[in-house]
């Protein structure tokens, strides 16, 4: 074997130590202290790793107090579990189906490879998701510099853009720790640089890039520790360090010639790295992580004209930036017939990427409208202190409002934050953020004017257009780069762009039922109790 020269390990060493979550001041490599339910998604190789007397992981796990389950081939409502390539990841996470995947996930206790569980099941839903591309995974075309992109396949661009999609779903589940396991590598060369860049990507710049500084992510280089046996991604007792040498990105412990599964040695040298860090990925998400089936610390309220103070565990992460299908942002309208809106992604008016949410509205005397989001299962937004979204508007002065809905269809409650589009949103992208205090409650429900304190129990969201009396109200506006976490507003620095004439769109009913807006007129005391949100399937 080639000696490395002392100095490039050196150089290497420092220029590669990386966390693969945000590093915190006490690193604790312990196991938990109590039992601690976790899922694997994988293939063959996560197979070979879990099994007793090859990788052994699955055995060193439950001695680590964690009670292991899996899935394998066939696995899952639809045989979710026969797709694990990348792209696969984003019908997992952010697919039509994917609340039910998850769920079925989230419950699974049972187990598809051959490894010792010594632990008694301790119950509830798995609180650790891993989850691994296979080795084919690895022969990423392209170029290493890349940047995300929503079309190909397995491509360095394409790949960069559905990691950066899943933190959409992880953002909205902090209850939850999503570890991702980076692919083997290849014994093929040919695009093994460009394998080792996207890698690299993941562990040091993925979450930086999206601003995601909550501790439900990290990043375990399965694909480094078995590209060399001086390759690490490792605890070595004092932090964590990620060592390699330039250059050398192919497989180092393949099992057999023309089989990049890796070998025993390779899965077991895996296992000694991963557990440790492991279990400081654990300590380090329980240190801000939100109870389970509690609800999180009411909002506390604010002194008059007193500077909105952020929550201890605030974020920025990207939850809607309107670049894949927005079918799920829908128009309602009251019933007069002469209001009008259609919502959709557009590309003739991004603030970044190729897509923004255009809405367009035309709403009648005492009329509203709105374009709305509802999710099938209440969210956890509690590790944020607020939302943040970029606007533009064709007019100064337009009246919206932005909603917020909370609980379940039985007992919704609605909270809206109003404002006016400014002179400076028609020629140039604006940036607003609303803390969760600022959302009040809507006039016609109980407990008029409180503040938002619920983020744990989101279930939806909307931008509403409300109409004075004897009065229309008719525009399009633009939104993009909707956020969770408050900045400070961005000074306008885009040159103008010609803003397109509003195409009128009837609305089209909805199937059960139209939900209001934070921006209607009053309704009928008598119908508050029947009307629903209609959602799409």
């Amino acid at each position: 074997m080639k000696k490395i020269p002392l100095f490039l390990l050196v150089l290497s060493l420092l220029g590669s130590l990386a966390m693969g979550a945000p590093q915190t001041l006490a690193d604790n490599p312990s196991a938990p202290a109590s039992v601690v339910k976790l899922i694997f998604i994988h293939h063959s190789t996560g197979e070979n790793w879990l099994t007793d007397d090859y990788g052994d992981l699955g055995q060193t796990l439950g001695q680590n107090n964690y009670y292991v389950s899996d899935t394998n081939y066939g696995w899952g409502p639809d045989a979710i579990g026969d797709r694990t390539d990348i792209p696969d990841w984003l019908e997992w996470f952010r697919g039509e189906q994917s609340e039910r995947y998850t769920q079925a996930l989230f419950k699974e206790s049972g187990q598809n490879s051959n490894y010792t569980r010594s632990l008694a099941d301790p119950g509830g839903e798995n609180e650790i998701i891993l989850f691994k591309s296979c080795f084919p995974n690895s022969d990423l075309v392209g170029a290493p510099s890349d940047a995300p992109d929503p079309e190909g396949w397995l491509s360095v661009g394409h790949a960069k853009y559905v990691y950066n999609e899943l933190l959409h779903y992880f953002a909205s589940r902090p209850d939850k720790l999503f570890i991702v396991i980076t692919a083997p590598p290849l014994s093929d060369a040919t695009h093994a640089a460009n394998a080792r860049a996207f890698n690299e990507w993941l562990l040091n710049d993925w979450l930086r890039e999206n601003n995601y500084t909550a501790n439900n992510v990290a990043v375990f280089d399965f694909y480094n520790v078995l590209t060399g046996p001086n390759h690490h991604h490792r605890w070595n007792g004092a932090e964590i360090e990620h060592t390699l040498m330039p250059g050398a990105n192919t497989a180092q412990y393949a099992s057999a010639p023309g089989d990049d599964h890796p070998s025993i040695a390779g899965s077991r040298k895996a296992t000694e790295e991963f557990i440790p860090l492991l279990n400081i990925f654990y300590h380090r998400w329980q240190a801000n992580a939100p109870l389970s089936e509690s609800p999180a610390a009411p909002v506390q309220p604010q002194p008059e004209n007193a500077s909105p103070t952020p929550a201890a565990a605030s974020f920025t992460a990207v939850l809607d930036n309107f670049e894949s299908d927005s079918a799920n942002w829908q128009a309602f309208g009251d019933e007069t017939g002469s209001t009008l809106i259609a919502c959709s992604a557009s590309t003739e008016l991004p603030a970044s990427g190729a897509q923004s949410l255009r809405v367009d509205f035309k709403v009648a005397s005492d009329g509203w409208a709105t374009c709305a989001y509802f999710y099938e299962n209440t969210q956890n937004w509690s590790a944020s202190n607020g939302l943040t979204f970029s606007f533009r508007a064709d007019a100064a002065d337009l009246p919206i409002h932005f909603d917020l809905y909370s609980g379940s269809d039985e007992a919704r409650e609605t909270y809206v934050y109003s404002f006016e589009s400014s002179p400076a949103s028609v020629s140039h992208w604006v940036t607003i953020s609303v803390p969760w205090q600022d959302f009040q409650r809507v006039a016609w429900e109980e407990n008029a004017g409180a503040a938002f304190a619920k983020p744990e129990q989101v279930s939806g969201l909307a931008f509403g257009f409300p109409a004075a009396v004897n009065n229309t109200s008719a525009g399009t506006i633009w939104v993009d780069d909707l956020q969770f976490g408050t900045q400070a507003a961005s000074q306008p620095t885009q040159p103008a762009t010609p803003l397109p004439v509003l195409q009128e769109a009837p609305i089209a009913p909805p199937a059960s039922g139209l939900p209001f807006c934070g921006g209607a007129a009053l309704l009928p005391l008598g119908l508050l109790g029947v009307i629903r949100p209609w959602r799409k399937k």
